[in-house]
């Protein structure tokens, strides 16, 4: 049943240890079935008890699947393969259109205040028992969120909008706990739901946000926690409208236990306002990164929410990493305040790059979604053999097998570094690759 691999181990840490290592090498492979518990028990010498217990925890860890009858096996993307490797390799002379990254030349230069904040950490330095938040930047997060709307709550500060994601699931939910997330969505979070243990609910997306009765049927049938991106959601580059995010509200008012997490990917690169779901539940977390708009290696997401999440996720990175580092902090505070990047600027920039390649592949009868950001998502009937094509043709883009669990298929292309006259032939490549017929015209 098992190939050449031999489940090996005597207590059940052994055991579960065994299966994730030839997961992780290649030698179990996705959809691959394992022994009936009794059956590798036997073989084993140990009690049924014990492999239950390993297959147990190779659920939480989301390595496995259980399917009733039809017994456990490998999870089709167990959680020790990230999605992150599911991509092209690009040869030399292929344009690479499919990395998410924004774009250097709108990034400002951390030089200077990098060394004003070492300076500052010079003549104060931080030590354990201060304060975790450098409090310039709670204030000036706090009267940004306060003019979007974002309810009053606490302030934190963590290593990024994954990390923070992280802290806020891990404080409320338990393994075996499904969260509702947007599908296509953001390929890390897809990944970080199993690898805690926890369920995966898609809920469809369109260009104003996720589908209030596909939300309503997740929690409906038990979901405890949602995950929505505001704007320039990542891949389709949806942004919720006023009229879905009321519709919104309106079914987690009818969820009031519902854990809200939040996330304005599109924070100083779009301009499109801002419609917050935040505080219609009990429990909620609303988080702004600083990569998009600063760079990704500043590593740095400000976090708020309720009282209870806020204090549950600060007292857990208390012990852990402590803190995000003040001059980090600092630093990032010194580029709000001095307006190192004009966010109406940026957000043109991007907004021009992709307008202009939605009405490229339009007038080319290509259907193409990019309502906010710096991505376009495309549907396409043959993923694989589009990705193949297109880079024949020279062009690198993502595969939308790294953003979706149900959704249809489709491809992703990031505009963020599109120069001006590369949106023709890059469309005309789109269009070349889905060939004719009724799937390339736009509704």
């Amino acid at each position: 049943m098992l190939g050449e691999y031999r489940i090996t181990g005597r207590g059940a840490a052994e055991i579960s240890a065994s299966v994730e290592r030839a997961v992780g090498a290649g030698e179990l492979q996705p959809g691959q079935p394992l022994p009936p518990m009794r059956e590798l028990a036997e073989r084993l010498g140990v009690n049924p008890n014990t492999v239950a217990a390993a297959y147990r925890t190779l659920r939480e860890r989301g390595v496995i699947e259980t399917a009733g009858r039809r017994g456990s096996r490998v999870r089709a993307k167990p959680a020790t393969t990230g999605r992150e490797f599911i991509g092209v390799e690009v040869p030399e002379g292929v344009r690479d259109v499919s990395g998410g990254n924004p774009d250097p030349a709108l990034l400002p230069a951390l030089a200077p205040v990098f060394a004003a904040a070492a300076g500052q950490g010079d003549r104060e330095p931080v030590l354990y028992g201060h304060e975790p938040v450098e409090p310039e930047l709670a204030r000036l997060a706090r009267a940004e969120l306060d003019a979007d709307g974002v309810p009053d709550g606490p302030v934190a500060v963590t290593s990024g909008s994954l990390d923070a994601m992280e802290r806020v699931l891990a404080a409320h939910l338990r393994p075996g706990d499904a969260v509702a997330v947007e599908d296509p969505g953001w390929g890390s979070l897809l990944d970080l739901v199993p690898a805690l243990g926890l369920r995966t609910v898609p809920v469809g997306v369109d260009d104003e946000g996720p589908l209030p009765d596909d939300v309503r049927r997740a929690l409906s049938a038990g979901a405890r926690a949602l995950v929505v991106t505001d704007r320039a959601q990542n891949p389709t580059g949806a942004a919720l409208s006023a009229t879905r995010a009321r519709a919104l509200r309106s079914v987690l008012r009818e969820h009031p236990q519902t854990l809200l997490i939040e996330d304005d990917h599109g924070h100083r690169i779009v301009d499109l306002p801002l419609h917050p779901l935040a505080g219609t539940t009990h429990s909620w977390a609303f988080v702004r990164s600083a990569a998009k708009a600063y760079g990704p290696d500043l590593r740095l997401a400000v976090l708020t929410g309720d009282a209870v999440t806020l204090d549950r996720v600060r007292g857990r990175q208390r012990l852990g990493p402590g803190w995000v580092s003040r001059i980090t902090q600092r630093a990032v505070a010194l580029l709000w305040t001095e307006d190192a990047v004009d966010p109406r600027a940026v957000a043109a920039a991007y907004g021009r790059r992709r307008e202009a390649l939605l009405g490229a592949l339009g007038r080319r009868g290509v259907a193409a979604h990019g309502r906010s950001g710096m991505n376009v998502w495309i549907p396409v009937p043959d993923e694989t053999g589009a990705v193949a094509r297109l880079l024949g043709a020279g062009w690198a883009v993502a595969p939308g097998a790294r953003f979706r669990v149900a959704a249809p298929p489709g491809i992703r292309i990031t505009v963020s570094t599109l120069a001006e006259g590369e949106e023709g032939p890059l469309a005309d490549a789109v269009a070349t690759a889905l060939g004719p017929g009724p799937g390339r015209r736009y509704v």
